[in-house]
């Protein structure tokens, strides 16, 4: 009886490990996100200054997240590799 007990216990302490570790990954992950927008952001100004445009704050915030989320999705998606 005392070892289904202790078992539950474990069981339960595993679970929340395994939440902690998900939380801590999901919170990296945001930063790695963030930081990754913020780089795209310099990249396409200096581009576009590079190429001799001067495009407004908001065309440079627009493509930075499209090509931010483009990068972050096509590096969340498997390769799958037909045999």
């Amino acid at each position: 009886m005392a070892a289904a007990g202790l078992s539950s216990e474990m069981g339960l302490l595993d679970s929340f490990g395994v939440l902690v570790s998900s939380v801590i990954a999901s919170i990296v992950l945001l930063v790695f996100a963030i930081i990754s927008y913020f780089i795209t952001v310099f990249i396409v100004q200096m581009g576009a200054g590079l190429a001799g445009y001067s495009p407004g704050g908001d065309f440079v915030v627009l493509s930075a997240a499209i090509l931010a989320t483009g990068a972050i999705v096509a590096g969340s998606t498997p390769i799958v590799v037909a045999e």
